[in-house]
């Protein structure tokens, strides 16, 4: 795995990665607020193909956008970043689909979790997304159009936009190929 905007302080260790989120960072493009931000830290590997990725995610959220996450990238003008985002008080579980222009959808939590179950999976042209507070039921939260055949960056990622940074732990992060139904398929249907 490898840095994109590596923060000042970090550790990985036992699939742990323990951070301080760098502050005054995001990732967003134009839409509402007529900024582009990519700057937030973002430990990935890349991959092509359709998968799973999982992570759990627990954060000491101190300020209005403190957030922390999974993020899928093609480049700084396709992304889907998902996670907890800290907003008036109240956590957020948020998903932000970026394809040259960001949009952001959320779901208010009604209690503060300790800590939040992530799950992406990448198939065809698509990407759901999924929380959960037990990593046994999982709730999808959104279906987002994503390019297919591209290789992508997948992994986790954090921002402090107006803050001065937060504690960020992942643990638990896995990525699981999904093998590829539409060969076996074919392949079936052409014996």
């Amino acid at each position: 795995m490898q840095w994109f905007n590596q923060p000042k302080i970090w550790s990985f260790e036992e699939n742990r990665l323990s951070l301080f989120v760098t502050p005054k960072t995001d990732f967003w493009r134009i839409t509402h607020y007529g900024f582009i931000v990519d700057d937030g830290p973002f430990y990935y590997e890349t991959l092509g193909g359709e998968f799973e990725v999982k992570v759990k995610i627990t954060g000491d959220y101190k300020s209005r956008y403190d957030q922390m996450g999974l993020m899928i990238r093609i480049d700084e003008k396709n992304w889907i970043k998902t996670g907890i985002e800290f907003v008036n008080e109240k956590l957020l579980i948020s998903a932000v689909v970026t394809h040259d222009k960001s949009d952001w959808s959320v779901i208010e939590i009604s209690t503060n979790p300790k800590s939040l179950w992530l799950k992406a999976i990448r198939k065809l042209d698509s990407v759901e997304i999924f929380y959960s507070y037990d990593d046994i039921t999982y709730t999808m939260m959104r279906l987002a159009y994503f390019p297919e055949n591209k290789p992508v960056m997948v992994g986790m990622t954090a921002a402090s936009p107006d803050g001065n940074g937060f504690t960020a732990l992942f643990e638990e992060f896995e990525i699981k190929p999904i093998p590829d139904t539409r060969r076996t398929k074919w392949l079936e249907s052409n014996k």
